[in-house]
Formats: structure tokens, sequence, C-alpha cells
């Protein structure tokens, strides 16, 4: 694939994260200054002399990967399982403010005959003892979003490469930062995107790759969940960590999942760049309205001012003249949904399409269809499996989450680290 000049990749990141919500909020308005009208500029740093970038910089060769998870809550606790049984690869400690957790994810892994993991937890300073070690490769981090920066940089200054649950951080100059550490310490810094891995999503992948819709020209993806009753759980979320970011900011915190299938399509980074974004939200009615309906008045729910959007969304223009449309929206009664839409010039496949949607979603493409007439997108996503579910799918089907796409990005993020 082309590779894309140095500045361009800079460009890309202050483009993209400079001038939306993707990553950061846009404060307590409504929309971003994009996008009613203004700009907002990017500043974009310069490389130290001699700082080179990391894409396409391969791995030393590992016989086996020793992983530390940071962060044993829902996510975290699930994904300490998942890597332990991935081919090649060790969780050889494990760490959580709560050392409760740390205990309790130990003994699961040694319930299913693994190693057991030293322990680390007490403090939200913990992490720093474990990153210590010498029998650590890659850290995984799934703590709340407002440590993933101090926790990613502190790993990769330690010698760590690094895989951090989305958002890799939640202020541009943090973002700037760990891009500089990762160039710096010559460690790779990737975001653990599962969705990215999803059996649908791998084969529109290769459909695009192999030119079944054309010339691409944009694409529709989101996070549409409904969390209202998790965000107001006193025990899924600890300390409400996850409801309290819709007090803070308005920003699309979780568009990743919908964005980055779309962004592989586009090659996104590897011969064409996101050039400008555009953010607007919706007044935030959904969280207020289920806590009138649900939530006891002496809840401390109650002290809270919401601010998100109850639907974010962005415009993002590319350097090829692509527009992707990127949604987020936990706070509305709605289906689950990442959209998953991909179109161009001979074609479009759509994911999640209700009553239509079969396994493999649905699809219309020239010349095989007409008539203006959706068709099941199942025998398309037969031809077009990619060779990762064709590999270790049925391993996936056992042993991962979400339908098994996170064992295919532990899988693959492994297997590169072994072949180097």
């Amino acid at each position: 694939m082309p590779h894309i000049p140095a500045v361009s990749r800079r460009l890309v990141l202050g483009g993209a994260l400079a001038t939306g919500a993707l990553a950061a909020g846009v404060g307590g308005a409504q929309a971003s200054p994009v996008a009613q009208g203004g700009a907002v500029p990017a500043a974009l740093p310069k490389r130290r002399p001699g700082q080179k970038s990391m894409i396409d910089v391969p791995y030393a060769a590992h016989r086996t990967v020793r992983v530390g998870v940071i962060g044993l809550g829902n996510r975290g606790s699930g994904m300490a399982e998942g890597w332990s049984v991935v081919p090649g690869c060790t969780v050889t400690a494990v760490c959580d403010i709560r050392a409760d957790r740390a205990k309790r994810t130990a003994d699961r892994l040694v319930a299913t005959g693994k190693p057991r993991p030293a322990e680390y937890g007490g403090s939200d300073e913990s992490f720093a003892q474990m990153l210590k070690r010498d029998d650590i490769d890659l850290v995984y981090i799934a703590t709340p979003w407002e440590f993933h920066y101090r926790q990613g940089k502190a790993a990769m200054s330690a010698g760590k490469h690094v895989i951090v649950e989305l958002p890799i951080a939640t202020e541009l100059d943090e973002l700037w930062d760990l891009v500089d550490t990762s160039e710096r310490t010559r460690r790779h810094l990737m975001l653990a995107e599962n969705c990215s891995y999803g059996r649908n999503e791998l084969a529109m992948l290769k459909m695009a790759h192999e030119g079944l819709f054309g010339d691409i020209t944009n694409g529709h993806g989101g996070y549409l969940h409904d969390l209202r009753e998790l965000l107001f759980s006193d025990t899924y979320y600890t300390d409400s960590w996850r409801r309290l970011w819709h007090t803070r900011s308005t920003a699309s915190f979780y568009a990743m999942h919908g964005l980055a299938p779309i962004a592989a399509a586009m090659d996104i980074n590897r011969g064409d760049r996101m050039t400008v974004l555009r953010a607007t939200a919706t007044e935030p009615r959904g969280l207020a309205d289920y806590r009138e309906r649900f939530v006891p008045r002496s809840h401390p729910s109650w002290r809270e001012t919401y601010v998100n959007g109850d639907l974010v969304t962005c415009l993002i223009d590319t350097a090829k003249g692509r527009v992707i449309r990127a949604e987020h929206d936990v706070s509305s009664p709605r289906p689950y949904s990442r959209i998953n839409t991909l179109a161009g010039s001979r074609g479009i496949f759509e994911d999640y399409a209700g009553v239509m949607a079969t396994d493999g979603g649905r699809i219309y493409v020239e010349p095989d269809h007409g008539g203006h007439s959706w068709r099941a997108a199942d025998a398309y996503r037969k031809e077009f499996d990619h060779w990762l579910w064709k590999k270790i799918g049925d391993d996936a089907a056992n042993n991962g989450g979400h339908g098994g796409m996170d064992y295919v990005l532990q899988w693959r993020t492994v297997q590169l680290m072994r072949a180097g």
C-alpha cells in the first residue's frame, strides 16, 4: 500500500482531532465551531530531530508475548482471559485499583489451567509498580478513559508496547504527546478497536479492496447503544465514571466503533487521509428523562447536570473527496447498531438493517442487482470472508466476546508480535 509522507500523517491527526469531538470535547456548546461555519486552528507539533514515524515499523520477534493487564472491571477481566488463550501468549501480571479484582482475575486464570499472574492493586498508582517488571512485552489498558493517557505513556516509557481501549486519550495535547512518546521510545501504541475485526466488517473491507463497490465515495458508522440502565447502575461502572463524562463536555465519546472499519476500507493513512471534521449535537434529553422516570430522588445522580447531546454527529472529509458520517448515541431508546455502511460508484453494503437484515447484512451492487431492491449479503460475505475468520473463526466463536471479534483482535496482535 502507498505510504503517506510524514507531514501528511501529522496533518491527518491534527485535522481530525483538532477540529471536532472525536477524541476531545467541544466544551458546553451544542455544535463545534466548524459546524457553525468557523474553523478550529490545528497546532501541528514538529518532530524532534531524528524522530521518525512508527507506521510500518515491525516488532522485534517474540517467541511468547507476555501481557500485563491494567484495569480489571467488566471489560478488562474478560479480555485478560482472552489474552491467556491466544496461542503464543501468556498473562504475566494483572493490576486494578481494587486489589480484590486482581486476585479474582488471577484465580480465574489459574482455574483454567494458566500460570498465576503477579497481582498489583490497592491504589491508582499500583500500575507503576507493575510496569517495573521485565517480563511484560505488551500492556493492555482497560481503565476508565481519564487514566488512558497517563498509563499508556508510562507503559511506553517503561519499554512496553501498548494496546489501549478507546479513547486513547481525551485531550488534544495528550494525543500529540502519545504520538511523540511512541516515536521517541520506538514502542507501538495501538487502539484496541475490536469492531474492526468483526466478520461483517472484515468482509466489507475485502469487498472494498477488491473493487466490488467501485470507487468508494462515502461511509456511515456509529455507536448507537442504549446504555441508560447501565449508566445509572450503582455497580456496573465503578464510581459511575462513564455517566460522569456526560456532565463534562459535548463529545462523540465512542465514535471509533463505527468509524474505524470505514476508515480501514478507505485506506485512511494508507493512501487517503482525513482533512476536515464538522461536529454537531442534539440537546441532552435522554439521561435526564430516564432519571426522572426510573431513578429515586435519593440517588447521587440527581446532583448532576448532563451536557452531552444525545446524538452527536461528525461529518469528516478526506483528501480524496470522500465523506464519512460518524454518530454516537448511548442516551436514547433504540436497538443496538454500529451502522457499518460503505458506498461507492457501483454499489453499497449496509449492516444492522433491522427486519431486512441477515447475519451478513444487506447489499446492492451493479451489475448483480436492479430494481432498487436490497438483497441479502450472505452469499457475498461467504465469498469475501476474510482469511482471519476462515483461519480462526471457530476459535473466536468459542473464546472471544462480542461474537468473536475480541479474540480475532487479540490473536492478530499476538501473531504480529511473534512474527516480527
